[in-house]
């Protein structure tokens, strides 16, 4: 990873150099050239010699400026694909060709070293100025390189050593103090601490790190020592799969940019043909040098840069912000059809709901909601049961304290007991209220269980004073993701193994427009297959048992993969468990294709009016283009072209 990343910044860092390099040196020989041949109605300066001087220095910029240009000519010819370096390339060859034919005394007339040597110049800044938007464009990548460090202090012997990364192994232990940056992805043994994770998943909040939890290399420690044991180095860390999916993403090629690549070749036969009829028309009408001029303009104006760079600029910079906030592109391809999506289907456990039980209601049969839940989490807290740590969980939400509890007793199959302040406080289920035979309590309760939700019931000394009652909670930020899609005109629905009864509570509370319950594993796929004979739809799961299903879609988005990147079924990997992720990757892919029909029609749009200008059609109303504006035409709607590309936000 590193050694090929390495290589390609500083291919870019080199051509970005080399451009601005070759405009300085330029610019200072452009200089003497503008003295020697001021325009007309100007003095230039004239002594003998002074025709073969401006002859050196115009070859000097023709050459070294143009060398980029003349060399890209070169290759386009070679692969047979005509393009921008073609067009500029002919015009400065020309130029300088006629010029110095006519200060040789070959031909008659005025040469236009001056034009020559500024639209050089012209082109040199164009092209400075797009390698800088090149770079700023994987600037987002390259801070992802760079945020894994160096060095890590490896616990040895009772004490540390400092070490370079690359020699760390599975097995080994890391110190890490606070404010550093976690050096790989491994497991806390030792310590507890908050981590900054926001560079690496865009999670904003720090997290609470606990021994037995995961921590991701690039992380940045917060207020605790840690120690931790190496699970992950090099090319397998998180950061390197990161890097290398959004390394192949922006490589890969786009349909628009195939588009691209067809226009520009057209522009480029358009360019040529209409360069051939002006200098044609304008040397009958107006004599050799006249007619240079107006070709080369118009081959200069037409040349296709903008539109090369309208599609990958793009691809970049929404590859790179998406990966900065968690948001993993795959699929190219699959990515770009997320914008023509008409329907998403969720898996709901884990997806839309939390994966774990929790409280949903609570109520209170004559008393205080607070005093049920408090009640039945100081006896529930003495049980390893699942539903008995989602009862105390709900207490320390609310903030309630709990009651010191005497003669604890489990209830085999039907629930718990215990002494509260004297008083015998029972928490049971409904099977314990029918060997009773004592009544549910309340009209409430009926409704409760047919969501199918597990309801169980507090008793006092021989009252039943109040009920709780538990299912899979929903996400707090699925109801906003939903809304979300709703409110651009796409359909949402769930998918979910559990019975009708959990799903219409589930589809209730998220208004989804569908739901489908019941369905096992395997019958995923037939689901899906089913639904996209209606719509264009993607499906959300979590990547493992929903595998089949995110393939048969039109777009897999695996969703909560954490540390787990190579979910091979997905098209978009999101790293947090977040379904609101879902709504950001499929809002990213509309607002990418727009910014790409943006460029694109800018970056053809203009020639319809710019060509016939540089031909000369306007030229009876004294509207004349020379080369060097048309060089500034050319060059400023590839900067607009670059700089739209960089206001794409996630």
């Amino acid at each position: 990873m590193g050694h090929g990343e390495e290589a390609s910044r500083e291919t870019h860092h080199h051509i970005f150099d080399d451009y601005r390099r070759r405009f300085i040196i330029s610019i200072i020989l452009t200089v003497p050239v503008l003295l020697l041949s001021l325009p007309v109605g100007a003095l230039p300066i004239a002594f003998p010699g002074s025709a073969y001087l401006l002859l050196a220095l115009a070859t000097a910029v023709y050459l070294y400026g143009g060398w980029p240009f003349l060399s890209g000519f070169v290759h386009e010819l070679r692969a047979r694909m005509p393009g921008m370096m073609t067009l500029v390339a002919v015009a400065i060859t020309v130029a300088y060709v006629y010029s110095s034919a006519v200060v040789i005394g070959v031909v008659g007339g005025e040469g236009f070293y001056w034009e020559l040597a500024t639209l050089i110049d012209v082109m040199l800044l164009g092209h400075w100025v797009e390698m800088r938007s090149v770079l700023g464009a994987s600037r987002a990548l390259e801070e992802l390189v760079r945020v894994m460090p160096s060095e890590a202090h490896r616990v040895r012997d009772g004490g540390t050593d400092d070490v370079p990364v690359d020699r760390l192994v599975p097995g080994d232990r890391v110190l890490v103090r606070p404010g550093e940056k976690v050096p790989v992805d491994g497991v806390i043994v030792e310590g507890g601490t908050s981590v900054n994770e926001a560079m690496l998943t865009g999670e904003s909040r720090p997290i609470e790190k606990r021994p037995g939890d995961t921590v991701i290399g690039g992380a940045i420690n917060g207020e605790g020592s840690i120690v931790v044991e190496v699970e992950r180095t090099g090319a397998e860390t998180y950061l390197a799969r990161v890097i290398d999916l959004v390394r192949r993403a922006q490589e890969s090629r786009s349909r628009a940019q195939d588009l691209a690549d067809r226009a520009a070749f057209f522009l480029v036969a358009i360019a040529l043909s209409v360069g051939a009829v002006t200098f044609a028309v304008w040397f009958a009408i107006a004599g050799t040098g006249f007619a240079v001029e107006r070709a080369a303009t118009v081959m200069v104006i037409a040349c296709p840069h903008a539109l090369g760079l309208a599609v990958p600029l793009v691809v970049a910079v929404s590859t790179a912000l998406a990966a900065h906030s968690g948001l993993l592109i795959r699929d190219r391809a699959a990515f770009e059809r997320a914008k023509d999506l008409e329907a998403v289907v969720f898996d709901k456990t884990g997806t839309l709901t939390t994966g774990t039980f929790g409280v949903t209601d609570v109520l209170a049969f004559g008393g205080v909601e607070a005093d049920v839940v408090r009640a039945a989490a100081s006896v529930e807290a003495h049980s390893e049961h699942p539903l008995a740590r989602a009862v105390v969980r709900s207490a320390e939400e609310r903030g309630l304290s709990l009651l010191p509890v005497e003669g604890f007793r489990a209830l085999p199959g039907k629930g718990v007991e215990g002494s509260v302040g004297g008083r015998r406080v029972s928490v049971v289920g409904p099977g314990y209220l029918a060997e009773r035979g004592m009544a549910a309590g309340d009209e409430r309760v009926e409704p409760l269980q047919r969501q199918g939700k597990t309801v169980v019931f507090l008793i006092e000394g021989d009252r039943l004073t109040g009920a709780l009652a538990l299912a899979d909670t929903i996400r707090p930020e699925s109801g906003e993701a939903i809304s979300r899609l709703k409110a651009m005109g796409i359909r949402c629905m769930m998918l979910t193994g559990d019975h009708h009864d959990v799903a219409a509570w589930v589809a209730g509370e998220l208004g989804l427009d569908e739901f489908f319950a019941g369905v096992l594993p395997h019958e995923k796929a037939a689901k899906i297959r089913e639904v996209r004979r209606r719509y264009r739809v993607a499906m959300v799961g979590d990547g493992i048992n929903d595998a089949p299903a995110l393939v048969e879609a039109d777009l897999g988005i695996a969703i909560g993969a954490g540390t787990d990147v190579a979910v091979e079924s997905a098209d978009i990997v999101l790293v947090r468990s977040d379904p609101g992720d879902a709504a950001a990757i499929i809002d990213l892919a509309k607002k990418t294709y727009r910014k790409m029909v943006e460029n694109l029609l800018w970056a053809t749009g203009y020639n319809a009016v710019a060509i016939p200008l540089a031909a000369g059609v306007l030229f009876g109303a004294g509207i004349v283009l020379t080369p060097a504006a048309g060089a500034v035409l050319m060059s400023a709607s590839t900067v607009i072209v670059a700089v739209n590309a960089r206001m794409l936000r996630v």
